[in-house]
């Protein structure tokens, strides 16, 4: 079942087309990856969804239902949750309080304390530092805590945008092996990275984004096999 179908969308910026007519599905249960270089459109595309940009053409369909142009918040009322490229943390706010704000959307409070005591396991680092104030947590901290606020609304579909980014090692590895724990849990997720090998290898399909539009698609194992890919993103 197609959860997010997305045609012909296109976004504007002034003069400058940031996404030119990009088609693509996500269905229920898949990882989905995009991959692309700087200023190829990946996080328009994300914000678009989301509801955080201005269509200029196009449809976004979610579980059948045109979304375009609809508010950011309606989007997470819809199920929509979004880890935005930078994190975005409310840096004023302690850690437990931005899992709070995550629930803005959510009225079940036994449910709302569930939750936040089910990311602090999955995340030990945010219970560690639940009392401090969210932007004094180190990068991967800060991103960790992104995911979890994100998940905090329950989403159906899950927005994760450039989730490694400026990140340890040691913390990507952290990163992705919550990703697949939330995959096997049947989160559907469009995930946009950079460390093209890890995103497609954990992805059931894939597409490559290049000056707005898309130019190659297939499974995560196709594109990482593709001559085109190896060379552009995986320095192959």
């Amino acid at each position: 079942m197609t959860m997010l179908a997305i045609e012909g969308l296109k976004v504007r910026y002034g003069a400058v087309e940031a996404l030119k007519g990009i088609s693509l599905e996500v269905g229920q249960g898949e990882v989905v990856t995009l991959i692309g270089g700087n200023g190829a459109g990946k996080s328009t595309l994300m914000r678009a969804i989301g509801g955080l940009v201005k269509v200029a053409g196009g449809a976004i369909r979610f579980e059948g239902r045109d979304i375009t142009g609809i508010r950011g918040h309606d989007c997470v009322r819809l199920g929509i949750g979004h880890s935005p490229e930078g994190r975005l943390v409310f840096g004023d706010q302690s850690v437990r309080d931005n899992l709070v704000l995550g629930a803005y959307a959510r009225r079940d409070e036994d449910g709302i304390a569930s939750d936040i005591a089910r990311y602090f396991a999955v995340f030990p680092r945010l219970a560690e530092r639940q009392d401090q104030l969210a932007g004094t947590l180190s990068g991967g901290e800060q991103q960790m805590l992104a995911i979890a606020r994100a998940l905090m609304a329950r989403p159906k579909l899950l927005l994760l945008d450039e989730p490694s980014l400026g990140l340890a090692p040691l913390i990507v590895r952290e990163v992705f092996a919550v990703i697949r724990r939330l995959r096997e849990e049947g989160m559907t997720i469009l995930l946009v990275e950079q460390m093209a090998n890890q995103a497609l290898a954990i992805a059931d399909r894939a597409y490559v984004i290049e000056t707005g539009a898309i130019t190659l698609e297939g499974t995560g194992a196709e594109l990482l096999r593709d001559e085109r890919v190896r060379s552009a993103y995986l320095g192959a």
